[in-house]
């Protein structure tokens, strides 16, 4: 992602060296952290490593401590070898000023940057961060131990070897001037660094890399003597199939599930039976969406036994219908629950329709089981 105008000019005020002369690294973190938000760090970052590589952009040597301090602190609570920018630090402190000019992009650290970044990526101390950038440029840093950072070198070709190969072999396309002119002019890099970092669209040049291009030939095109052809049709006049069933209000499935769930909880008063017998029986598949279930049949049964037998009723062709008549069998015996099984066990043997087998025995048993 491209910076904006507003993002590089508070960056570039935060790295200037009238700013950094009196300004401790820990104010330097604080100042950062109000002025960019965290899903910005990993754009600000990439900005600064061309600034670091360009020493025409950034040619103070407390501006190359503040930035290189920026891109450790905005991922100070990772590990060091889980930072995006480690890599680019490996590089720095790998990096030998006589390959400067065999075509190398990284711009060589002074002596004091270089000892000063190794703590940065061991274990700085405390104290390290009250000094200001310029105390740090003329090497007031406390004495540097014998390091080892091959652990991280080890963890960056471990993460660098699940990268594609395509994605190993990119390289920047911002290439340095070989040979930089001696004066220094603040205006004319201001400029340069808002035509690299902000561009016009949503990438500025440095998010673009150069990279080898993976050929993807044309496939030929596919000939085939028996292939269907493709038929255009000649007649102008559709006549298009409607739905009739789209879009009508289903407010009568709505009004009877709220009239079943106060038949499960007491007796209906006359209408409102009336109301779901005639509902029932203008479409006999409402039954399977009105919130019945074998859990609920003795509670219909004890409040709604006419409700219960046209329910059942309207089952009988139901792969659950024998669920329900074993819930049956099984409740308390009384006055309403025997209505109901003589009701069933009458149209079962007495009804002309055709029953499955199994709804005729179960209702024998229903039978017997209240004789």
């Amino acid at each position: 992602m491209a910076l904006s105008s507003k993002e590089l000019s508070a960056l570039l005020s935060l790295l200037s060296e009238e700013g950094l002369a009196s300004m401790t690294l820990e104010t330097l973190s604080l100042m950062f952290q109000r002025s960019f938000n965290r899903p910005d760090h990993f754009k600000i970052g990439t900005a600064l490593v061309l600034l670091l590589n360009e020493q025409d952009l950034l040619p103070g040597s407390s501006q190359r401590v503040a930035a290189l301090f920026l891109l450790y602190d905005m991922f100070r609570s990772e590990p060091i070898s889980a930072s995006p920018f480690a890599a680019f630090f490996a590089q720095l402190l790998a990096f030998d000023d006589s390959r400067q000019n065999a075509g190398s992009q990284l711009a060589a650290l002074s002596q004091s940057e270089k000892h000063f970044l190794i703590q940065l990526v061991t274990t700085p101390p405390r104290e390290l961060f009250k000094k200001t950038p310029r105390q740090i440029a003329l090497g007031e840093l406390p004495p540097l131990m014998p390091v080892d950072i091959s652990t991280v070198r080890v963890a960056l070709l471990e993460r660098q070897t699940d990268l594609p190969v395509m994605s190993q072999s990119g390289k920047s396309c911002v290439l340095s001037d070989p040979s930089p002119e001696t004066s220094r002019d603040s205006t004319a890099a201001g400029q340069t660094a808002d035509a690299l970092l902000c561009g016009t669209g949503v990438k500025s040049v440095v998010d673009v890399p150069f990279e080898p291009i993976f050929m993807r030939p044309a496939p030929p095109i596919y000939s085939c003597d028996d292939d269907v052809m493709w038929l255009n049709p000649s007649e102008a006049k559709f006549v298009p199939e409607w739905d009739t069933a789209m879009c009508v209000s289903n407010t009568g499935g709505m009004e009877m599930r709220k009239v079943m769930a106060k038949a499960f909880r007491g007796p209906l008063v006359l209408q409102q039976q009336q109301q779901v017998l005639s509902e029932i029986e203008k479409d006999p598949k409402l039954v399977y969406h009105i919130g019945l279930t074998p859990a609920k049949l003795p509670d219909l049964v004890e409040n709604n036994p006419l409700i219960a037998i046209e329910v059942l009723l309207k089952l009988m062709s139901s792969n659950q219908i024998t669920e329900y008549f074993s819930v049956l069998v099984n409740m308390e015996m009384s006055l309403h629950s025997m209505e109901v099984v003589n009701r069933l066990t009458t149209v079962c043997f007495v009804s002309t329709n055709v029953h499955n087998e199994a709804a005729i025995a179960t209702c024998s048993c229903l039978g017997c089981r209240f004789t």
